[in-house]
């Protein structure tokens, strides 16, 4: 098809007939499945990588948004991807020795409490729990007072409105290889097709810039209308080919290392994720059916790789499977995830350490966005602009919620811990730590990803504690107050305590065979 120089489509077929993704792993084949699904019938969709280089694939937690891109985006069975990829139920993540050492609590899925009126729910427990008259904020999420205890169920659509299962809210902890390999299946399934080979030459249209084809070592050329860049930190169309910076955050998020290792697991896998703060970053503990996932997340210049592989060598619970596996990064992104007719999705656009779990959802968004966005072959500038600005508003807001875990922190014990507890902080950030210190408000920023729940229950185990209340909370009775809170709390007790142990539904449900 014909296209003038600056864009315009002089033919009478304006539609995107081949679109090329460049690179593997679980982005490549989520972006692969994802367009065949729903573009299948009148594209081709066409998936390059090479085995020599392979995939960092180290991430094997998620959030609960992972349920529906699953589920009702690509109509995956849950039981069998499960069943695929080794998988294990999330109810959240356990924060160990961030606040200060000794200091632990939850971030669970999931709301807090019951609504009352328009006040959310903490504001009615903040007044109580300030007078010494309630526990922790933990006590009234289902998911924290169910994952300690090693419990879970998937909730039902018989639940009640008021019941605690009622949206009931997970996420997985899974084997991204298997995962990616589950993918795989799926898209070749429904008409995507898989090229092996080494890209050794990018080909950009003279007029315009536009990526016209990517050149393999073994010369064959494969030519695209729409590029996506899954190449991982190499950035490969993105970064080499189209020049688009990177946006460094190392001065808010200062860890640059990862050392990863897999170990045998040490008793029934939890339905929880625990990051444990070490002298120079944290650990994560990721229990699968078949391993656990272990990994240290380090700042370079406050420990060495070998410090590092120590110190994750002697956290394990159970006995090492493989010698710790060292990973370079830089948080931050890319200053346009969308450029010509290049979008990038993974490792290529940015990164997010693995902190609360974002990743692969950044790569879920990503795709969803560009299905609302999609264009034609003429490619109007305004949807990659409306593409750039909402992805960056999205990451700059995670970047934010994952700073706040390393700046509210009482530790002085390192160099680590003293520089993220007094380095300035995004604007957005310090706004929204001052207004929750006062009252306990907090206002979510148009579409941010992390909704109320997360901000207040991180902020509160992290040691901020509101110095005050919302006024008209005074306006309920002390003993009508009390008695809710009771009412909800032990509701949740009872719930929690009517559910299978995680390995009991695990074992009915998704049980994989040994690996």
């Amino acid at each position: 098809m014909p296209v003038a120089p600056h864009g315009e489509v002089t033919g009478h077929d304006a539609r995107i007939r081949r679109i090329v993704v460049v690179g593997g792993g679980s982005a490549g084949w989520m972006a692969a499945a994802t367009l065949a699904t729903y573009l299948g019938r009148g594209s081709s969709v066409r998936l390059v990588e090479s085995e020599e280089i392979g995939i960092v694939g180290v991430g094997e937690a998620s959030v609960p948004h992972l349920k529906t891109f699953n589920g009702e985006v690509l109509g995956i069975d849950e039981a069998e991807f499960l069943t695929a990829t080794q998988g294990t139920f999330k109810l959240g993540i356990e924060f160990r020795d961030w606040g200060r050492i000794g200091d632990a609590y939850m971030h669970g899925f999931g709301r807090i409490g019951r609504s009352m009126g328009p006040l959310p729910f903490h504001q009615f427990w903040l007044k109580r729990f300030l007078a010494g008259h309630a526990p922790g904020i933990g006590a009234y999420t289902l998911q924290t007072v169910a994952a300690p205890q090693g419990r879970f169920t998937v909730g039902g659509s018989d639940a009640s409105a008021g019941s605690p299962l009622a949206d009931f809210a997970y996420a997985y902890h899974f084997d991204a290889g298997r995962y990616a390999r589950f993918l795989r299946t799926l898209a070749e399934r429904r008409g995507a097709t898989r090229t092996e080979g080494r890209i050794v030459d990018v080909v950009r249209r003279a007029a315009d810039g536009f990526v016209e084809a990517v050149v393999l070592e073994s010369g064959e050329r494969i030519e695209g209308d729409l590029f996506i860049d899954c190449s991982g930190f190499r950035a490969l169309l993105i970064g080499q080919a189209l020049e688009i910076d990177y946006v460094d955050w190392r001065q808010w998020l200062p860890c640059d290392r990862a050392m990863a290792v897999p170990s045998a697991n040490a008793g029934p896998p939890t339905p929880y994720t625990r990051a444990t703060a070490r002298a120079a970053g944290w650990q994560w503990r990721i229990p699968l059916q078949h391993r656990t996932g272990n990994g240290y997340v380090y700042a370079s210049e406050h420990l060495s790789d070998d410090e590092a592989a120590a110190t994750l060598l002697a956290h394990l619970d159970g006995e090492a499977l493989a010698e710790p596996r060292a990973l370079r990064f830089t948080t931050g992104m890319r200053r346009e995830f969308w450029s010509a007719n290049v979008v990038a999705l993974g490792l290529a656009s940015g990164f997010m350490e693995p902190l609360e779990s974002t990743s692969i959802y950044l790569v879920q968004s990503g795709l969803q966005r560009l299905l609302g966005l999609f264009p034609d072959l003429g490619f109007e500038p305004q949807l990659a602009r409306r593409y750039n600005a909402d992805t960056t508003f999205e990451y700059e807001r995670i970047r934010d919620f994952l700073v706040l875990h390393y700046h509210a922190t009482a530790r002085d014990d390192s160099p680590f811990w003293t520089h993220c507890r007094t380095m300035p902080v995004p604007e957005a950030l310090r706004e929204t730590i001052t207004m929750f210190q006062r009252d306990g408000r907090y206002f979510r920023h148009g579409d941010d990803f992390f909704a109320l729940p997360s901000w207040v229950q991180v902020m509160l185990g992290q040691g901020i504690v509101p110095a005050g209340y919302h006024p008209v909370v005074d306006e309920m009775p002390e003993a009508h107050l009390d008695a809710f809170l009771a009412r909800v709390r032990e509701d949740i007790a009872r719930a929690a305590a009517a559910m299978p142990t995680h390995q009991q539904f695990i074992d009915r449900y998704c049980k994989a065979p040994p690996a």
